[in-house]
C-alpha cells in the first residue's frame, strides 16, 4: 500500500516518531537520567509485608493492640543460649537480666520482657524444653523504615557472646529486615547474570551486535522509568519490595519481546528493498500495532491484582502496569527513531557472517530478516505434522498438561515466614530453634482483643471457656486497660497449621459479654484466604471478559477468543503443579537451596496466574496476528495457520527463552517466594511457547477449521469498524480494502 493509502492516524503517528529522531533520542536520554535520579533509593522505601487484608478483623485487632497494649505485640526476639549450662544457672540468669535491662533502656524499644522476669504462668513458654535456651522479647516502634534503622543499631550490640551466654537476634522485624536486604542483594546479582546472558542470546538471534543492543536498551529504559514510578508511589501508598523483581523481569523480558518483533519486521522490510523511513512506517502499521495490542492484554491481566486488598498484590500491579506501558512506549517511540537513524546499519557487526563465508549475498540477507524466518522450514514442517495429526496432538498435549497440574489439587496455603529465608539466615535459625525446642508457639500465638466494660468475673468466665477449647495449650491474661483487654492464646501445634486456623473460627464463635476480635498469624492467614476467595471470581471475570473483547478486536472471531482464554489457562497447569510438587512438598529443595514450609503463601498463586496469563497472551497475540494477516490476504485457513507458525514460531521461542533466562536469574534468589516466582514463571513461559503455541494451538485451529473465523453479523460489522490486526487496516476510507467479513460468510457457509 502506498503512503497515500495509509490511514491518517497511522501515518500521523509514523511522522510524529520519525520527524526528529535525534531530538527524540536526546529527550529520552534526558528523561532516563531524570528517572535514575527520581528512582534512586526506591528499594529502601519499599515494604516487606503486605500479605494481610487491611479491612479484616485481625488487622483491626492488631492495630488496636498496638495502640492500647503496645507491649503485647513483640517483634524482636533475642535467643539466649546458655550452652551446656541451664538458663536457671545464677551466672546465666544474672547476665540475661542485665541484657534485658539494657534492651529496655534503648531508644525506640518498648515492652521488654524475658523468661527471667516473667510470671510463673507465662515463663514456661519462654524457656526451651531442654532448659538451655530462653527468650527476651521486645517491641521496636515506628514505621518499617524506622524499625529497620533501630534494628541495624541494636543487632550488633546484642548479637554474639556475652559472658556465659550466646545471643542471636530474631523475631518478625528481623525476618522482614533480613528478607528486604537479601532481596536487594539478590536482585543486583540477578541483573548481573541476566544482562550479559541476554545480550549473548540476542546476538545469536539477530546475528548483528547493533540490532541486539536495541532491545536491551529499551529494557533498561523501562526498568529505570518504573523505578521512578514506584518511588513516587511510595509517597502515597505502601509498595512491596518484591515488586522490584517483577520490574526487572518484565522490563527486560517484555521490552525484548516487543523490540524483537519490531526489529525483525523492520529488517524484513529492508530486505525487500524498502528505504529505512518506509520500512519504519510499515513496521509501525503492522508489528507496532500488534505490540501495542499485546501490551494492553498483559496490562489487563496485571491490573486484575488491583482488585485485591493486600498491598503485596497491588504492588505487583503498580510495577507491572508501569513497566509494560513504558516498555511498549519505548518500543513504539524510541525504537523507530533509532531505526530511522541506523537504517541498514542495524545489520552492522553481524557476527554470523564469520560462519557464512562463501554464501551468496541474497541468501545472507534473507537470513537477516529476523529470528522469525530462521528455521522457517522447520516450523512449516512442524505445522504440517501437527495439523495432519491434529486430534492426537490436541488430546495428547492437553492430557500431559492436565497431568502435570494434578499436584496442585493438594495445595496447602500458608503465610510467608522466616522459612522464606536461607537456612543460614540468623532470624531463620532463631525461629527454627523456637519451633523445634519451645512449647507451643512463642511469638506465634493468637491474641483476643476485647472491647467493652466487663467485670473480673466475666473476664474469668470467658477465659475458662476459651481454655476449654481442644486446640488450646494455654491462655494468658487478661491484661486490662480501661474498657479494653486482651488474652494471649497459645495453640498446641504450629502457629498457622490447620488446627490453629480452626481455632481462630472457634475463638470468634465463642460467646462473650463484650466485643472480641482475634489476631495473630493464623487469624491473618484465615482473613487473607477469605479476602482472596471473595475477590477471585471478580478478578477472573475481569481478566476473561476484557481478554475476550481484546482478542475479538484482533481477530473478529467469536471462537478464537474462547480458545485463547482456555488454552492460556491450560498452559499454566504445569507451573502450578510444579510449584506444589517442588516448593510445598519439598522435592528438589536440596538442589535449589531452600527450606520448604509445607505450604504455599496465599497470594503467590494469584500473582503467578496474573503474570503468566498475561505473558501467555503476549505470545498468543503475536501468533494470532500473523495468522489473521495471512487469512485476510488469502482466505485459506490451513495456510494461514501454517504461515503464522512459520513466521512467528522461531521468534516466539527465542523471546520465551530470553524471558525464561531473565526469570531463572530472578529465581536464583535466596528468598523462597522470589525463587518460586522466577522459576515458576520461567516454566510457564517455556511450556506456553514450546507446547501450547507450537502444538496445541495449531492442532485446535485445524480441528475447528474455517468455522474458527465465524462471528454473527452485528459483531462482524463491529469488528470491521473498530478491529485491528497485524496488517493493513480493514476499513481505510482512502482505498478499498479486502472484505474479510464477506469472505468469512462464504467460508462459514462452506465449513
Amino acid at each position: 500500500m502506498t503512503e497515500v493509502n495509509r490511514p491518517p492516524r497511522i501515518g500521523g503517528w509514523t511522522r510524529f516518531v520519525t520527524a526528529r529522531p535525534r531530538l527524540s533520542l536526546l529527550v529520552a536520554l534526558v528523561l532516563t537520567a531524570l528517572a535514575v535520579v527520581a528512582g534512586s533509593g526506591v528499594a529502601d522505601r519499599l515494604g516487606s509485608g503486605g500479605w494481610e487484608d487491611p479491612n479484616a478483623g485481625s488487622t483491626y485487632a492488631t492495630k488496636a493492640l498496638e495502640r492500647e497494649f503496645p507491649a503485647s505485640q513483640p517483634n524482636l526476639l533475642l535467643l539466649v543460649d546458655a550452652g551446656s549450662a541451664s538458663v536457671d544457672d545464677p551466672a546465666v540468669a544474672a547476665e540475661a537480666r542485665r541484657l534485658t535491662e539494657r534492651l529496655a533502656a534503648e531508644k525506640g524499644v518498648i515492652g521488654v520482657g524475658s523468661y527471667w522476669q516473667a510470671d510463673a504462668a507465662s515463663a514456661p513458654a519462654l524457656r526451651a524444653e531442654d532448659g538451655r535456651e530462653a527468650l527476651i522479647a521486645a517491641r521496636i516502634t515506628g514505621e518499617e523504615e524506622e524499625m529497620g534503622e533501630t534494628l541495624d543499631r541494636l543487632a550488633p550490640e546484642f548479637r554474639g557472646a556475652h559472658g556465659p551466654v550466646e545471643v542471636s537476634v530474631g523475631g518478625p522485624v528481623a525476618v522482614r529486615h533480613e528478607m528486604q536486604t537479601i532481596i536487594q542483594e539478590d536482585l543486583t546479582r540477578a541483573e548481573m547474570i541476566a544482562l550479559p546472558v541476554t545480550l549473548v542470546l540476542l546476538v545469536m538471534v539477530f546475528g548483528s551486535a547493533v540490532a541486539a543492543l536495541l532491545p536491551l536498551g529499551i529494557g533498561i529504559v523501562a526498568i529505570l522509568g518504573t523505578n521512578a514510578v514506584l518511588r513516587g508511589l511510595t509517597e502515597i501508598t505502601d509498595v512491596s519490595v518484591f515488586a522490584m523483581n517483577l520490574t526487572t523481569a518484565l522490563g527486560l523480558g517484555l521490552a525484548i519481546d516487543y523490540a524483537l518483533f519490531i526489529v525483525r519486521r523492520f529488517r524484513e522490510e529492508l530486505a525487500t528493498g524498502a528505504e529505512p523511513l518506509t520500512a519504519v512506517g510499515t513496521t509501525l502499521r503492522t508489528a507496532g500495532r500488534t505490540v501495542l495490542f499485546s501490551a494492553l492484554t498483559v496490562a489487563v491481566s496485571l491490573a486484575a491484582m488491583l482488585l485485591f486488598p493486600q498491598y503485596f498484590l497491588r504492588s505487583f500491579a503498580y510495577a507491572g502496569i508501569a513497566v509494560v506501558l513504558l516498555a511498549a512506549a519505548a518500543a513504539l517511540i524510541l525504537l523507530p527513531a533509532a531505526l530511522v537513524l541506523l537504517g541498514h546499519r542495524v545489520n552492522s557487526l553481524d557476527l554470523r557472517r564469520l560462519f557464512r563465508r562463501g554464501r551468496p549475498k541474497a541468501s545472507s540477507e534473507a537470513s537477516d530478516q529476523g529470528a522469525g524466518s530462521t528455521g522457517g522450514r522447520a516450523w512449516t514442517r512442524t505445522a504440517n505434522i501437527v495439523m495432519r495429526r491434529a486430534p492426537f496432538f490436541a488430546l495428547g498435549t492437553t492430557a500431559v498438561l492436565v497431568l502435570l497440574g494434578l499436584p496442585f489439587l493438594g495445595v496447602k496455603f500458608g503465610t510467608a515466614d522466616d522459612r522464606q529465608l536461607p537456612s543460614s539466615a540468623e532470624s531463620h535459625v532463631v525461629q527454627q530453634h523456637i519451633r523445634d525446642g519451645f512449647p507451643g508457639s512463642p511469638g506465634g500465638g493468637l491474641e483476643v482483643f476485647a472491647e467493652g466494660r466487663a467485670t473480673p468475673a466475666q473476664y474469668a468466665d470467658y477465659k475458662e471457656r476459651i481454655a476449654a477449647l481442644p486446640e488450646v495449650l494455654r491462655v494468658d491474661g487478661p491484661l486490662v486497660k480501661g474498657d479494653s483487654a486482651y488474652f494471649t492464646v497459645l495453640p498446641k501445634g504450629e502457629a498457622v497449621d490447620d488446627p490453629a486456623q480452626n481455632l481462630v473460627g472457634e475463638l470468634r464463635a465463642t460467646q462473650a459479654p463484650f466485643d472480641t476480635e482475634v489476631t495473630g498469624a493464623a487469624a491473618v492467614l484465615v482473613d487473607s484466604k477469605d479476602a482472596i476467595a471473595e475477590q477471585l471470581p471478580l478478578a477472573a471475570a475481569f481478566i476473561v471478559i476484557v481478554t475476550l473483547l481484546l482478542v475479538f478486536l484482533l481477530t473478529g472471531s467469536v471462537l478464537i477468543p474462547i480458545q485463547a482464554v482456555v488454552l492460556n489457562a491450560l498452559s499454566l497447569t504445569a507451573m502450578f503443579g510444579a510449584v506444589v510438587w517442588v516448593f510445598q512438598d519439598g522435592h528438589l529443595s536440596g538442589l535449589l537451596g531452600f527450606t520448604s514450609p509445607g505450604s504455599i503463601e496465599t497470594t503467590l498463586p494469584v500473582l503467578m496466574f496474573c503474570v503468566a496469563f498475561g505473558l501467555s497472551m503476549d505470545y498468543g497475540v503475536f501468533l494470532l496476528s500473523r495468522i489473521k494477516e495471512e487469512y485476510d490476504a488469502t482466505g485459506d485457513h490451513d495456510q494461514a495457520v501454517r504461515h503464522g507458525l512459520q513466521r512467528t514460531g522461531g521468534l516466539i521461542t527465542a523471546a520465551a527463552v530470553i524471558l525464561a533466562v531473565v526469570m531463572v536469574a530472578i529465581g536464583t534468589s535466596r528468598v523462597t517466594n522470589t525463587k518460586m516466582l522466577g522459576l515458576g514463571i520461567a516454566l510457564a513461559v517455556l511450556m506456553d511457547a514450546m507446547i501450547v503455541r507450537s502444538l496445541l494451538v495449531p492442532a485446535v485451529m485445524r480441528l475447528t477449521g474455517r468455522a474458527t473465523w465465524w462471528a454473527p453479523g452485528p459483531l462482524r460489522r463491529f469488528h470491521d469498524r473498530f478491529g485491528v490486526s497485524e496488517g493493513e487496516p480493514t476499513g481505510s476510507a482512502e482505498a478499498p480494502a479486502p472484505e474479510p467479513a464477506e469472505e468469512r460468510d462464504k467460508v462459514s457457509s462452506r465449513g
